[in-house]
């Protein structure tokens, strides 16, 4: 895989003097849009994959124990993804860097200091750090396709205020397969080697068109009035801010483009990144598959966590006071433990070290709001809980995730509708889910169809085992 970033070229792996060639039009010509680069890099990645599997197809990658097929298939090897990677010690890794490479490397908007989303798009997709110009082609090109149908727009009007915003958003998503490039090329009986192209056309559509969605979510729920216009001028982040009423708060502008970079994407396994790979592969188009991720990010133990550690800390809060001690706060963490709950926000099911996009959410509380009382109690539960979690025996990583501060942070800046918290991160997962369901339509990715066993099968499979 070529890596760009600014004049500089490392190369994972030796490439052939064809893919040389490639690299060095890419650096002389004009800079190239994301479908055409995409378009370069393919038949090299498609090599890629036929080597591997020649040389270590038939090789075994480690035992199945019953207790995985018991226990939600954790840690089970079945699955190749090659956007991002979970390190129990480095966290996630996108296309191979880290959430604080990315923050280095990707190019942001002027005077700001976060990294835009639409670069790591582009890194996601191609494996490549994009130039400035690059992203700022890719953000114009998302604002001029970001409309969305009428009979869109009726439907989540229609919807009554009561229904969760998430059911919405899933709904005016899956809504947008009605004009699915893919499914009608699909009808069209377009070569196999092609669905990429259509695939493409949709996962560009439908990141376009999240904004406008969730905007008007947002303004219909919580009466916010009437939705302005995308700016074809500004970066995403800007005009998803604006849309919900914080364009003109530059902070918040900031968080947002944090936000949408460290939500992207979890691995293939992760419930929302594995349900669209697995509708996915059933030729459903991007529109489908990513309705469907939403419905599971929508659960209790997904997308709702960041919502679960702000009502914990609020609830907190109002028993403790504002600036409560130390050992105020000790007692309340050791009465949550006491009475069979978890401490919300802390313990991850790979990680073994504080989540760094926990330390990036961090980071830029020091910066931005580091006199809020929430934050500062954030930072205190930070100090005192991974004691207590290792001296009560409840995790095998006492460390703070994700989830531990992001709601923190969004209400600071007055989006305090905790039910809108999850639309948030279903519009930055559509960037790992999208660029997913682009490769895998590259490499013609087989329909999914994992074999499952029956609690008898198991008995009568080891009953003459252990005699």
């Amino acid at each position: 895989m070529i890596v760009h970033a600014g004049s500089i070229l490392r190369f994972s792996h030796s490439p052939s003097l064809r893919n040389t060639f490639a690299a060095a039009r890419y650096l002389s010509s004009k800079p190239v849009t994301l479908k055409e680069r995409l378009s370069q890099l393919i038949p090299g990645e498609i090599e890629t994959v036929k080597s591997v599997r020649a040389e270590y197809g038939k090789q075994s990658f480690g035992p199945v124990l019953v207790d995985q097929l018991y226990g939600g298939m954790r840690g089970l090897p079945a699955l190749i993804w090659d956007g991002s990677v979970l390190d129990a010690e480095e966290g996630i890794h996108f296309r191979g860097k880290t959430i604080f490479e990315c923050q280095e490397l990707l190019p942001k908007a002027p005077g700001g200091l976060e990294p835009l989303p639409e670069g790591l798009f582009w890194l996601l997709v191609t494996g490549e750090i994009p130039t400035q110009e690059q992203v700022t082609g890719l953000s114009r090109d998302w604002a001029a396709r970001s409309t969305i149908p009428e009979f869109v727009e009726e439907i989540l009007d229609r919807c009554p205020t009561t229904l969760h915003p998430m059911s919405q958003f899933s709904m005016a998503v899956t809504a947008l397969n009605h004009d699915s490039a893919f499914s009608k090329a699909y009808q069209e009986r377009i070569p196999k080697k092609e669905y990429w192209g259509p695939t493409f056309e949709d996962a560009m559509d439908l990141i376009a068109k999240l904004p406008n969605i969730a905007g008007r979510i947002y303004r219909n729920v919580f009466g916010q009035g009437k939705l302005p216009a995308i700016d074809l001028e500004k970066d995403y982040s800007w005009n998803l801010a604006t849309l919900l009423g914080f364009g003109d708060n530059p902070g918040f502008v900031e968080l947002l483009r944090l936000y949408l970079t460290i939500h992207s994407d979890h691995e293939g396994g992760n419930v929302s990144a594995h349900t669209g790979k697995l509708v996915g592969s059933a030729l459903s188009d991007p529109f489908l598959a990513y309705g469907a991720a939403l419905n599971g990010l929508a659960g209790p133990l997904h997308g709702l966590a960041n919502q679960e550690v702000l009502i914990w800390l609020q609830t907190m809060q109002a028993n403790l006071g504002k600036e409560p001690s130390d050992e105020a706060v000790k007692e309340y963490i050791w009465s949550t433990l006491k009475a069979g709950q978890v401490v919300p926000g802390y313990g991850h099911a790979v990680l073994r070290k504080t989540d760094p996009r926990y330390i990036a959410q961090r980071k830029f509380a020091l910066r931005h709001m580091p006199e809020d009382k929430m934050f500062q109690l954030v930072g205190q539960i930070y100090n005192l809980v991974p004691d207590i979690l290792l001296e009560a025996g409840k995790a095998k990583n006492p460390w703070p995730n994700v989830d531990a501060h992001s709601g923190v942070l969004l209400s600071h800046y007055g989006l305090t509708e905790m039910q809108y918290y999850t639309v948030l991160f279903g519009v930055s997962r559509a960037f790992g889910v999208a660029a997913q369901l682009i490769w895998d339509r590259v490499h013609g990715a087989p329909l999914e169809r994992p074999k499952s066993y029956s609690t008898k099968a198991i008995k009568k499979m080891f009953a003459n085992k252990h005699q």
